[in-house]
């Protein structure tokens, strides 16, 4: 919890970890363990787990609490962990949050209540159960309509933001970019946004982004990672050069419903034990491999570049 005190300091590329499971569907605590490393090693500013990457709806509450413990164990205070907290259900929202708190998260990243569409007053009722029952966590709400059936309005973030001193930022999955630049403008550049939209990370930054929770982290952090330190030191066309080549790993990343493509790479390369998604999700179609396999000739040289030592 070394970060909880000064959210502003999350910034960067915060990896959005798969959980990797085993070849029979079980949790694999060992593989989630290797992966966490990977990504220290690699340069990741910060980890996530329990994101839409990381199969949450397809969990139990004691399994996603199970992870966020192993990684807790493994990250230590080297970087912030914003563990994802979410779920449909606000007394499971609560109990995951209460988790993430006691293990010492840094933050709680709290996804939009999916399939009950409520009204901007819903989500606002709702957030603010969360942030009055954890006042001394940093509540960052998660808003990716393309899986939820509904879009957090700049107003309720702003409306938000000023309610609660704990409520310190969102993370915008959403390709209408102009939305990003609305809920910064309603909130001012004190809110802390992070894009998750791999094509909008680097274009956030310029609007005063706090950086990104990036699903192709996974595949390369210490590319995503550098593009950021980059940006950061001024070095524009270096940040933009690596922009442009992530390009085949985004792509690759979404062939098939995420993360079943990026589970299939990172089992290929021995990064975990098992490319197994949990059902609906299925593992990549014979014609989805094929495309796969291309786009990692193309782009697959990111997986190999490490970034700065934490």
């Amino acid at each position: 919890m070394k970060f909880r005190s000064d959210p502003s300091a999350i910034r960067g590329s915060i990896a959005p970890a798969i959980t990797p499971f085993t070849s029979d569907g079980a949790v694999d605590h060992d593989s989630l363990r290797a992966l966490i490393r990977f990504q220290l090693d690699s340069g990741s500013h910060g980890i996530s787990l329990g994101g839409s990457t990381g199969e949450p709806s397809a969990q139990s509450v004691g399994e996603r609490i199970a992870g966020m413990r192993t990684a807790v164990e493994e990250i230590g205070d080297r970087v912030p962990f914003l563990p994802g907290t979410g779920s449909h259900k606000l007394d499971e929202t609560l109990e995951l949050t209460a988790a993430a708190a006691e293990l010492g998260a840094d933050a709680a990243l709290v996804i939009t209540p999916y399939y009950a569409r409520p009204t901007q007053e819903g989500l606002y009722q709702w957030y603010a159960t969360v942030a009055r029952e954890f006042p001394d966590l940093p509540i960052v709400a998660y808003n990716v309509p393309s899986r939820t059936a509904v879009d957090i309005a700049p107003e309720t973030v702003k409306r938000l933001f000023t309610d609660f001193e704990n409520f310190v930022g969102v993370k915008e999955t959403t390709k209408d970019f102009e939305h990003f630049s609305r809920v910064l403008h309603a909130c001012g550049r004190s809110l802390l946004v992070w894009s998750g939209i791999e094509l909008l990370c680097l274009p956030l930054l310029a609007l005063g982004g706090a950086g990104f929770v990036s699903a192709v982290a996974n595949l390369a952090p210490g590319a995503v990672a550098r593009m950021y330190e980059l940006w950061e030191a001024g070095d524009f066309d270096g940040a933009r050069d690596i922009h442009y080549r992530l390009h085949p790993l985004v792509d690759l990343l979404f062939v098939e419903t995420n993360p079943a493509p990026a589970k299939w790479v990172l089992h290929q390369q021995g990064r975990i034990a098992s490319p197994h998604v949990r059902p609906p999700l299925t593992s990549p179609t014979d014609a989805g491999l094929s495309k796969i396999r291309a786009l990692l000739r193309e782009g697959g040289d990111l997986t190999q570049q490490i970034g700065a030592a934490q």
